[in-house]
């Protein structure tokens, strides 16, 4: 709707053919109100040349208006962009077009930058496109890490009840099966034999569960993240990801994480674990990497504390595996969700909770032959690092 309504805004600006359209265009500030909007506009006109690019534009690409329009859009944009196949498209058809979770990188990009598309055809300006840009924003990744949290929050609760009224009963009903195994005919055994193997899976995934009930705080200190991520790293090279290449990509600048190094171990394991899973035994061209970069966070009120601090610290891991369906993206954090058949989908949800209680957000996004789970976690402070490293010399 925003896109077809700056549409019609920019079209009236160009019409000079009807009388009752310049006088509107006299009596309304038309690029003032295209200017206005928080989103990035272009127009593109023939050969993908940009016509036009509001004051949202110049900021998002990080170059003024006069400079944009001296190019055409695949000089803007990285090559085979989404966004020049999306233009073609609707010059193709006259159409609208929406294309949601897109990865548009530029030259002017540290890194790719994910948006929602919108284009639609000027009916006033044959042959030009009106495209919008929204970006999704760290407000999104937070209302989607507290939902996760009040998940693993509700999975506590259970999982205290669980651990009283259900693991109880099973201990009892395992002694009397063993009890029952002593008399029984080789017939009789294999069925008691299943009664205390079933009750001793039960009794697994309640212990899985229970890890959730653990409310106490974290002890803190300063982590060497890329510590952790080289610990993880042999461990999966010498086990379950040894036929997987891993890449590092790492900023050696990068300051310690506040928190558990165990607990990180715990996390990016586990996000190793589930990039191999995705990737397959089968493939000898998977590839897993590590990077670790400094980027500007928000600020987040960290659990068990009346502080807010910032994110600045991304920390992803990212595969060429399957992807993650689309209709289980926005819940791969919720307990009891998984994408394998066997998988009890507590270990994303454990994830969570972890970097939660860390006071950090974890986001991911997927499409075919590409995932990445980017976890944003706040730095520690000056003189707790020191205080580590006098007490460790």
């Amino acid at each position: 709707m925003i896109n077809r309504t700056a549409a019609r805004i920019y079209a009236l600006s160009l019409s000079t053919k009807k009388p009752s359209a310049r006088r509107k265009a006299e009596s309304i500030p038309c690029e003032a109100l295209v200017d206005a909007l928080p989103h990035p506009l272009l127009v593109i006109g023939k050969d993908l040349a940009i016509e036009y690019a509001n004051t949202a534009a110049e900021d998002f690409f990080q170059m003024s208006a006069g400079v944009l329009c001296r190019h055409g859009l695949p000089d803007v944009v990285a090559f085979g962009c989404p966004l020049i196949a999306l233009v073609e498209q609707v010059q193709r058809n006259g159409t609208t077009v929406n294309e949601y979770g897109v990865e548009l990188g530029s030259f002017r990009f540290e890194t790719a930058k994910l948006v929602d598309l919108y284009g639609g055809p000027l009916p006033e300006a044959p042959g030009r496109v009106m495209i919008m840009l929204q970006q999704r924003s760290m407000a999104q990744m937070i209302e989607r890490q507290l939902t996760h949290r009040g998940a693993a929050r509700s999975v506590s609760g259970l999982a205290a009840v669980l651990a009283h009224e259900i693991k109880n009963p099973l201990s009892g009903i395992r002694g009397a099966a063993q009890l029952l195994e002593s008399d029984r005919t080789d017939g009789d055994r294999t069925l008691t034999q299943l009664i205390c193997s079933e009750s001793d899976r039960i009794c697994k995934l309640v212990d899985r569960m229970e890890i959730f009930g653990d409310e106490r705080p974290i002890q803190r200190e300063p982590v060497n993240i890329h510590d952790v991520l080289d610990h993880v790293k042999k461990i999966a090279s010498n086990g379950f990801a040894r036929h997987i290449k891993i890449v590092e990509n790492y900023d050696p600048s990068l300051p310690p994480v506040p928190g558990s190094r165990d607990k990180l171990v715990q996390v990016f394991l586990n996000l190793i674990k589930t990039a191999s899973e995705a990737i397959g035994e089968e493939r000898s061209d998977g590839q897993i990497t590590l990077s670790t970069a400094f980027r500007p966070g928000v600020r987040l009120s960290v659990p068990g504390s009346q502080a807010r601090v910032s994110l600045p610290l991304e920390i992803a891991v990212e595969d060429n595996g399957t992807g993650v369906p689309t209709d289980l993206i926005q819940h791969l954090f919720d307990p009891f969700v998984s994408t394998k058949p066997s998988g009890t989908g507590l270990g994303l949800a454990l994830v969570a909770k972890i970097i939660g209680d860390h006071g950090g957000i974890i986001e991911c996004d997927s499409r075919p032959r590409y995932t990445v789970f980017r976890a944003l976690m706040p730095m520690a402070d000056n003189e707790a690092t020191q205080a580590t490293a006098e007490a460790q010399a």
